[in-house]
């Protein structure tokens, strides 16, 4: 069937649409400017009539009677002067035309003497950084006019300095991270401090902007987040970073806020895990989240180093496999964890190779997550006994072909006992908290665009997927449901999301022994032996 050509006005149209569009736009006004006078008398004929009415209405009733006495004698005395109906009509005009005026202050135009100062002094700061004896016509020079190279800027009510677009010769060396260095810590300095600042770099057309960027939100709360299975939220950035926002319920009230999604499973090119932050940085709720959010989909085996209970919420809990506190049970499960992904991987291997798809029991994700394995480290060198990070090595390596997921947490001072297995497999990182522009570069390999500020909220940092960029991060609140110092709001809203409790069968407490009180969701997960699984699979 032969392709219909499209009608003449949407194939060849556009321009004259546009032609057209901007006629319009012109004339309209064009109107306006010449009606203007006529708009102004209108507004204040009208206006003039609604004071009329407000004083008649204010007129008390036994008095309304000489007014209207008193109107109809100057009327009638107006009438009968020589021109006094042509000077009644000049002066109501001119009175409409008073009173019709746009009362709105102007606006001022350019910056006052303080914001002038501030420009000017800015201006000065930059002259070593941006200009060279060799330049003929410098556009930084100590005295010289700052109109030529601050084209934009907005202050906020304070005075400070909100956006700021600067232009700087071409031969300054904005390639260098040493020179842009420099220049971004004199601007932070030099426009107030405590604020956070995003700078962005034109190379192309040498210019830096300079913006303030707003505080991001910590009230939001865990809850179910629209994803789908293999993503999960860490937290929420900036709208102009991402371009996907999350519908979020706030009490009563509904927002769309931009997330920080981190995808796994089998195509992910991140996928594992690493988190970095000071004590009281907000990790472990960074974790709990992580967990409450795989628990729908996966299974989930917690490590906790820190022996704080922090996880205490989840033990017996359906997908949760085991939740270990001491260095013989976390030796244990990872164990388990490493035969594990050995076995997994010897099944879909040999299902590939016989033309099937994976079983059903490769198929549903396996997290393994660690609370500060740097404690088990130093407890493991004292007792001569293996460092149960080494046990991550198999996991590591052959988790994402397996579905295994590896969550690791530490803090900046246990940084050096991480394995060189934990710092090469996990190329999605965290940091959280309070850190310095070094130890940023360290986890993250690259600085962030902004200037990180001395004294953050908890659950405040940045992250880093892969080779992408650096986004700022706020982690929704997910605290520990057993604290006293959680609120009830928090608490409930933890408690919502948490699975219900599941008793294994042989678990269950007889007559002639109490209940025993450490958890035995591990006992289903027993190390399965390599030589079993090859015997069985053949």
């Amino acid at each position: 069937m032969a392709r219909r050509p499209l009608p003449r006005i949407l194939s060849t149209g556009s321009a004259q649409i546009a032609r057209s569009r901007e006629l319009a736009r012109t004339a309209a006004d064009s109107a306006t400017d010449v009606l203007h006078p006529l708009i102004t008398v209108t507004r204040g004929l009208r206006r003039l009539a609604a004071a009329g009415r407000r004083k008649w209405a204010e007129t008390a009733k036994d008095r309304r009677g000489p007014l209207l006495f008193l109107v109809a004698s100057v009327i009638l005395v107006v009438a009968l002067l020589p021109y006094g109906p042509l000077l009644a009509v000049i002066t109501l005009m001119t009175a409409a035309a008073w009173h019709g005026r746009d009362r709105k202050p102007a606006a001022p135009e350019g910056p006052d003497e303080s914001q002038t100062q501030r420009l000017q002094s800015l201006y000065e700061a930059l002259v070593p950084y941006f200009s060279a004896a060799e330049d003929p016509s410098p556009l930084f020079a100590h005295g010289g006019e700052w109109e030529k190279v601050f084209p934009t800027y907005e202050f906020d009510a304070s005075g400070r300095v909100t956006h700021l677009v600067i232009r700087y010769p071409a031969y300054f060396k904005d390639g260098e991270a040493d020179s842009r260095a420099r220049v971004e810590q004199l601007l932070h300095a030099k426009s107030g401090r405590g604020r956070e600042y995003h700078f962005a770099w034109d190379e192309e057309g040498n210019e830096l902007t300079v913006t303030v960027l707003p505080p991001l939100p910590t009230d939001i709360a865990a809850q179910r987040f629209v994803t789908a299975p293999g993503e999960t939220v860490l937290g929420f950035t900036d709208p102009t970073q991402v371009q996907r926002t999350l519908p979020l319920t706030h009490g009563e009230q509904q927002r769309d806020v931009p997330p920080v999604v981190w995808r796994t499973g089998i195509r992910s090119t991140e996928p594992h895990l690493l988190v970095m932050g000071q004590p009281g940085s907000g990790t472990s709720t960074l974790l709990r989240s992580v967990v409450l959010q795989a628990l729908q989909y996966g299974d989930v085996l917690i490590v906790e180093g820190g022996s704080t209970g922090e996880y205490a919420c989840l033990t017996g809990r359906d997908g949760v496999l085991a939740v270990e506190c001491g260095l013989t049970g976390a030796l244990a499960s990872l164990e388990w964890a490493a035969t594990e992904t050995e076995r997994r991987l010897i099944a879909m291997n040999r299902a590939r190779q016989a033309g099937h798809p994976p079983p059903e029991d490769t198929k549903r994700p396996l997290w393994i997550v660690l609370d500060r394995p740097s404690a088990f480290s130093h407890l493991a060198a004292a007792d001569g006994r293996k460092d149960p990070q080494s046990l991550l090595q198999v996991p590591l390596r052959h988790g994402r072909a397996a579905n295994v997921t590896v969550v690791v947490a530490d803090q900046f001072d246990s940084a050096e006992t991480l394995t060189d297995a934990v710092r090469q497999h996990t190329r999605a990182r965290v940091v959280l908290g309070p850190a310095t522009d070094e130890q940023l570069t360290t986890v993250l390999g690259t600085p962030p665009h902004t200037t990180p500020v001395p004294q953050v909220p908890p659950g405040r940092g940045y992250a880093r997927l892969g080779a992408g960029p650096v986004h700022r991060l706020q982690v929704p609140s997910t605290p520990d449901p057993y604290d006293d110092a959680t609120s009830e709001a928090d608490r409930q809203a933890v408690l919502a999301l948490l699975p219900a409790r599941t008793t294994p069968a042989d678990a269950e407490p007889t007559e002639a022994q109490p209940e025993a009180a450490e958890p035995a969701a591990m006992e289903k997960a027993d190390p399965v032996p390599m030589e079993a699984v090859v015997a069985e699979t053949s």
